[in-house]
């Protein structure tokens, strides 16, 4: 079926039964046919199993293609290696909601990648949590067949992949994979935060940007105002920008025609040593870690010798092949092209993403550049609301590192939760991410602390140290000073809401880098912030003081020097590890006060008077008490003499206070959590 419903003729290997394929297409089918390879190169050029090739079998080609391709086009991808200069790697990108999941499923269905009646909403979304939030999590990587003007075939690969700042290196990963990006930009809300941070992000990889101008159904859509916004903010050519509608399929052939004619082939020597960028890793129960992996060089076959340069480890390539999007082996992977590789692998911790695949026997000279061992750069605790959940949460979190090595945990002990993990992530979102699926799939319910940030400390003997907790931090004689990582946050908003964002921005210790206008009612503002500011409710506030029209992105910058404490809170006297925080020197006392306020109505009463202080080392900077449960003990004297009441009132007070001395407070799980979430 077409776009429009009508039914396309042609028969393929894929649409008709057993019994008529073997018919139709007889002994082409089941084996390799040698079209397009080279000689000395075993396997480069075989055909996967389950193709027809019609150059192959004599069949004639048609002289007058039709321009746009059939339902059942992509059935046809001709051979697992195809001449490089017929390789288009491409990418979307696009801010949160501009319609880039829509965009790909539009191209997977002109292509003929899938049929219509096996089209989902969100195709290369395989999550739930992906489909109900609108985002990418992992990467994809899907082999589109697309044929020219002339009547050429084309291999188009399509890499899908996440876009929030979180998996910014993933991102980076999978742009140095492509050689041109698909720019989305939404006709109603125009150039925002993240499509400006994408954008730079493809420029540095060298890439060539393709802008398209999406939602031109919209009753609101501006296309001429789109146009004027890729000018003047991200500095990019406005006529060469493609009006569609994904949603409405209108659009879609120039897009596919735009990527075979600008986006330029992959280069690569098919006679040099083997060598692939790996982008994208996950694990299967039953075969191991699946590896998607870009060639840059050379060939990879079956049962090849590989090594994985960053850890060293040597395998044997089981299976490879290319993603339709079903998955389909092939007899081999070449320059140029996209695919997955099995090699029984059953560490994913051996997989690093960025790490270069080679032959184990004829090594390449140099990895591909750019790797980086990613690092969590958000830390909270997770704990089980029923302590019998401990051993649960243990089992759930080591599958869920199975598919997810950037997500690391260790075992830790709160006083006020019992007993949990120590987990770090590479962001807020890659933290939420985690807790649904562990409340999801694991069925499990979650105390989740309050977010923080690791903190890198110069000890006095000259060594460094970094620390996720501020438990851990050396004591304040021993440290000479802290380190904490910050961040370059830009901010797209109309000029009417600059005064109350800049406000915010002070308040969280920002340092205002760039503030200029974009357009005749857009400024473009730039802060340097502590990330420890921005890991709460930054996000919150800003929707708020701009009521939603402001966009956020940032990127890291690394370490820098602070002036940081550690505020304790002792509760009758002994510290509470669990509610101690690291701050600046300048809002420590503003912090201890609303610590110590916020508890005071939180702890129940006692049957003596229990105080509640915050501290800087040894001093005290903030105290209240909570109110003793008090009995009148005078209710039965009727009168008499003074001196009866007061004895009765003196043993009452001595009581009070040998209970002190040998009682202990608990501060409940509601009272940790309300304090957590504390806004000063």
């Amino acid at each position: 079926m077409d776009l429009e419903g009508r039914l396309v003729t042609g028969l393929s290997p894929f649409n008709i039964s057993h019994i008529e394929r073997s018919r139709v297409v007889g002994p082409v089918l089941g084996r390799p046919l040698p079209v397009g390879g080279r000689a000395g190169s075993p396997g480069c050029g075989a055909m996967p199993s389950g193709f027809y090739n019609p150059e192959a079998s004599g069949a004639s080609r048609p002289s007058d293609r039709p321009p746009k391709p059939t339902a059942h086009r992509n059935r046809e991808i001709p051979n697992s290696t195809m001449k490089p200069e017929r390789i288009r790697n491409f990418c979307i990108i696009a801010h949160i909601d501009h319609g880039k999941t829509t965009l790909s499923d539009r191209l997977l269905e002109v292509t003929g990648a899938l049929k219509k009646r096996d089209m989902v909403d969100q195709t290369l979304d395989s999550m739930d949590l992906e489909r109900e939030r609108g985002i990418t999590i992992k990467s994809h990587a899907v082999a589109l067949s697309h044929p020219d003007a002339a009547g050429n075939d084309f291999r188009l690969n399509l890499i899908d992949t996440p876009g929030h700042v979180d998996f910014s290196y993933e991102v980076s990963r999978s742009l140095a994979a492509c050689e041109g990006a698909i720019l989305i930009v939404d006709a109603a809300q125009g150039v925002e935060a993240q499509t400006l941070a994408n954008t730079y992000l493809a420029i540095e990889n060298d890439l060539t940007i393709i802008p398209v101008i999406n939602k031109i159904d919209l009753p609101s859509a501006d296309v001429e105002w789109a146009r004027n916004q890729l000018v003047e903010i991200v500095g990019l050519e406005g006529d060469e920008a493609i009006p569609v509608s994904a949603k409405q399929g209108i659009g879609i052939s120039e897009i596919l025609d735009a990527i075979t004619t600008r986006v330029p082939p992959p280069s690569g020597d098919l006679d040099a040593p083997p060598k692939a960028m790996i982008f994208d890793s996950w694990y299967d129960s039953y075969r191991g870690v699946f590896m998607l992996v870009r060639v840059i060089d050379g060939c990879f076959r079956k049962r090849q010798k590989i090594r994985l340069i960053a850890t060293g480890v040597e395998y044997e390539i089981e299976d490879l092949g290319v993603f339709t999007p079903k998955s389909l082996p092939t007899e081999s992977l070449s320059v140029g092209e996209v695919g997955w590789v099995i090699a029984g692998i059953k560490a994913v911790e051996e997989v690093k993403i960025g790490d270069t695949l080679t032959d184990a026997h004829n090594p390449t000279p140099e990895p591909f550049p750019g790797f980086q061992v990613v690092k969590p750069m958000v830390f909270a605790g997770l704990y089980p609301s029923e302590a019998a959940d401990y051993a649960n949460l243990r089992d759930a979190l080591d599958k869920l590192q199975l598919n997810d090595s950037s997500f690391d945990f260790e075992p830790e002990v709160s006083d006020a939760l019992g007993f949990g993990f120590r987990c770090g992530f590479l962001g807020l979102l890659h933290m939420e991410i985690i807790q649904s699926r562990l409340e999801r799939e694991f069925e499990l319910d979650l105390v989740v602390t309050a977010p923080g940030v690791p903190y890198r400390v110069r000890l006095k003997v000259g060594e460094y140290e970094e620390i996720h907790s501020p438990a851990k931090l050396a004591k304040s004689q021993d440290v000479e000073w802290i380190e904490e990582p910050f961040i370059k946050a830009t901010v797209l908003t109309p000029q009417e809401y600059v005064g109350p964002l800049l406000k915010l921005m002070e308040e969280r210790r920002g340092t205002q880098k760039e503030l200029r206008y974009v357009g005749p009612e857009r400024v473009l503002i730039e802060y340097e912030l502590p990330l420890a500011e921005v890991v709460s409710d930054f996000y919150d506030k800003l929707k708020s003081v701009s009521r939603g029209y402001a966009s956020y992105d940032y990127e890291l910058l690394g370490w820098q020097r602070s002036k940081l404490v550690k505020l304790d809170v002792l509760v009758n006297g002994k510290s509470v590890d669990a509610l101690s925080v690291i701050v600046h020197d300048d809002f420590a006392f503003k912090r201890g006060q609303a610590l110590t306020s916020k508890l005071k109505d939180l702890i129940p009463r006692q049957q003596y008077e229990v105080a509640i202080q915050a501290a800087l080392g040894g001093r005290i900077i903030a105290r209240t008490n909570v109110k003793a449960l008090r009995k009148n003990v005078t209710a039965k004297c009727y009168g008499g003499d003074i001196t009866r009441k007061r004895k009765l009132l003196e043993k009452q007070k001595e009581g009070k206070k040998r209970m002190k001395q040998v009682g202990q407070v608990h501060v409940p799980q509601e009272a940790f959590l309300a304090v957590l979430q504390l806004d000063t």
